[in-house]
């Protein structure tokens, strides 16, 4: 995040989007990222949210209440959401084209993430049943 601001303050603004309904807007859409961040935190907790699943320490089952009730992948898409808030709020072309390098990032991300989590589940689910 850090090095995102950076990168945003050492380019020039972009004319068009210097003006208080964009900065509002772009308060508006870092406010909504910034819910679906923390509350994905608060429903996964630290071992959910940090790949816990990828080591081996499963939920009792996969989230489904808020937020991953509206979305799926709540955190990657309110990430994405902080920084495009950020980038409308400073007027920065800099800071949009690096949220969409985020948005591809993450994008990719969920192609691979979201199969390993749904097959862990459903084979935890599996195993379950035998027992």
């Amino acid at each position: 995040s850090n090095s995102f601001t950076e990168a945003m303050k050492r380019q020039p603004k972009l004319e068009s989007l210097d003006y208080h309904w964009a900065y509002y807007l772009g308060l508006a859409i870092l406010a909504v990222g910034t819910l679906f961040v923390i509350s994905s935190f608060l429903a996964l907790g630290f071992t959910g949210t940090f790949l816990g699943d990828y080591f081996g320490i499963l939920m009792e089952a996969k989230v489904t209440s808020f937020p991953f009730s509206v979305l799926d992948n709540p955190m990657y898409w309110g990430s994405t959401a902080v920084y495009l808030g950020w980038s409308l709020m400073h007027a920065s072309p800099a800071g949009l084209f690096l949220t969409a390098v985020v948005a591809i990032s993450y994008t990719i991300a969920m192609l691979y993430e979201g199969p390993f989590t749904e097959e862990i589940y459903r084979q935890r689910q599996k195993g379950v049943k035998n027992k």
